[in-house]
């Protein structure tokens, strides 16, 4: 049985839905993107496995940072490279709000065909990912290298190794002529609890964690981008017969590019005068070029 603390109706794009499963010392996320997902590839021409590489980086990047308890705190995401033809991938989530950015050789793209491994995109490359927590100060950042068939699975090695934390995750993605929807389902063992207390003997072989593993490693791609399956749904066909399941709603997910003119002139302002200076074209002006929203902004420090 499905418990909610939410409120009634069904959930379908754009939200995250917290769980727990008390009986199995379990937690999990689970999210859908549609139109945001098409707000935010917009901004840039991407061809096809560009976007469907960013689709599933903005799905992890709201699954992972919707586990921040502080609004004002941020989950950022960054996939680099020194010899791959995607030089920089970028996503971080705020509070709701979700922005990302690829970096790429479009030469290069072109040869690899229309469906190129994660190592070919990125050769010997990694996954930094970073939380930075508000109501402290503090930064945890976590490294590890793009091994496997996906960014999901970088990130699954991310919470073991850095996190101590036996995590699935699964993410689907599905692009066509209406547009991109993806899913991402997050699933973590807790045996110790949330907080306060040292994972020191993290073990994937136990027996909750082999029965969470199998039940979410059952959700399919068909499920995950169905615009017509609410994820209530799919909750309920992973874990109906758990004695609990405890369900909230989360954040309703937006684009959320933070770029203004007020902004950059703040950034522009610590520069030194002759520096300024160098920067300014023909009509006085300073041009910043934001990559995440595609714009560029004509600052006037006069």
């Amino acid at each position: 049985m499905v418990g909610s603390s939410s409120s009634t109706g069904s959930t379908g794009f754009e939200q995250v839905l917290s769980f727990t499963i008390p009986d199995r010392n379990a937690r999990g996320r689970i999210v859908r993107l549609g139109p945001v997902l098409d707000d935010v590839i917009a901004a840039h021409a991407y061809p096809a496995p560009v976007r469907h590489l960013l689709a599933e980086a903005l799905v992890l990047a709201a699954l992972l940072g919707s586990l921040l308890k502080d609004e004002e705190s941020q989950l950022t995401m960054q996939a680099q490279t020194q010899d791959g033809v995607v030089e920089l991938l970028v996503c971080d989530y705020r509070a709701g709000e979700l922005r990302g950015y690829v970096r790429f050789d479009r030469a290069r793209l072109d040869d690899l065909g229309p469906s190129p491994t994660l190592h070919a995109l990125f050769g010997d490359g990694y996954l930094a990912i970073t939380f930075d927590l508000a109501a402290t100060g503090q930064r945890y950042q976590g490294i590890v290298p793009l091994e496997g068939d996906s960014l999901a699975a970088a990130c699954e090695s991310y919470f073991f190794q850095s996190e101590q934390i036996p995590t699935l995750i699964r993410v689907g993605v599905r692009s066509d002529a209406n547009g991109c929807i993806a899913g991402g389902l997050l699933i973590q063992h807790l045996p110790e609890g949330e907080e306060g207390r040292e994972r020191l003997h993290v073990q994937l072989d136990h027996p909750e964690w082999e029965h969470m593993r199998i039940m979410g490693g059952a959700v399919s791609t068909a499920e995950l981008v169905d615009s017509g399956l609410d994820l209530e749904t799919v909750l309920w066909r992973l874990f109906h017969e758990e004695r609990e399941v405890r369900v909230e709603r989360g954040k309703q997910i937006v684009k959320g590019c933070r770029c203004t003119s007020d902004y950059y002139r703040s950034v522009l302002a610590r520069f030194p005068i002759t520096e300024r200076e160098e920067m300014r074209n023909e009509d006085g002006l300073i041009l910043v070029d934001c990559a995440f929203c595609s714009k560029v902004f004509e600052i006037d420090l006069d």
